[in-house]
Formats: structure tokens, sequence, C-alpha cells
């Protein structure tokens, strides 16, 4: 019973609490009440453009997962170097990758394998590449790559 008393005097108390705010509620939606209850005007001010120093520095690269700058896009800050898609950071660069965009102080070098081997293949600053499957040559799986900054 001692259990039960905390419980039963918890149910009355959320009773008269939603019967008093079903009273104010009702009372409110007549018309007279309607109408001096009006909502204030707000004004939303909403950025078109965000500012990232970054960004700003003009040393990035942005990969698109689709042709032609479309598709899922991910944006790697310079200078970095990544040499496996495995881990880390990588992660999100080891799918297919069609095109990409370089900053105006980037130097990107992109590799067909792990470690920085075997074929690559240079992008200078500000390249727009919209097709880079046919470019790569090697399907637009990136395994690693390096991204300079120049001053």
């Amino acid at each position: 019973m001692k259990t039960f008393t905390p419980l039963l005097l918890a149910g009355l108390l959320g009773l008269s609490a939603a019967n008093g705010f079903a009273q104010t509620a009702t009372a409110s939606t007549t018309p007279a009440a309607a109408a001096g209850n009006q909502p204030a005007p707000v004004i939303l001010l909403v950025p078109v453009e965000v500012s990232n120093r970054a960004l700003d520095a003009g040393c990035w690269a942005q990969f698109y997962d689709e042709r032609n700058f479309k598709g899922d896009m991910l944006t790697v800050v310079g200078p970095a170097s990544i040499d496996s898609m495995d881990k880390g950071s990588g992660k999100q660069l080891k799918r297919s990758i069609d095109s990409l965009v370089t900053g105006p102080k980037t130097m990107l070098k992109i590799y067909e394998h792990q470690m920085f081997k075997d074929k690559s293949i240079d992008f200078p600053a500000n390249s727009k590449e919209a097709g880079l499957i046919k470019k790569l040559g090697f399907g637009g799986n990136i395994q690693s790559l390096q991204l300079t900054c120049s001053n």
C-alpha cells in the first residue's frame, strides 16, 4: 500500500493539472479572446554565405561522388597528407570520386595506391575536373593523397 499511495497521489495531481490546462485552452479559443491573442511578427535572418577561415586561406580540395560536382561532397583543408584511405579521415574518401575542385592556393596529388605509390595525377590551383574517373584511369578509387599549400 505504501507504493500505491504516492502513485495514486501523483496521478491525481497530473489529472487536475490536465483539467486546468483544458479549461484555459477552451476559454482562450472564444472569438473575443482570440482577437487579442495575436502573435508578434518575427523576423528571421538566415545567412546565405558562411565564411570559414580555413577555406578563405585558399588551400583546400572538394571531392564529389558524382560527375559535374553533384552528389555528396567532402572538403579536405590543407596542408594534408593521407597515406591510406583505410584509417582516420581517409575513410570518408574511400569511395568512388568522380569530380573535384581545388582552391586558389592548392596543389593536389592523388595516388592509385596507398602510401603514395604507383600512378599519380597532379591538379594545380583552381582546378575543376567534372569527370574524374576517365582522367584517373584507375576508376576513381583514390587510395592516398597529398595536398600542399602555396603562398
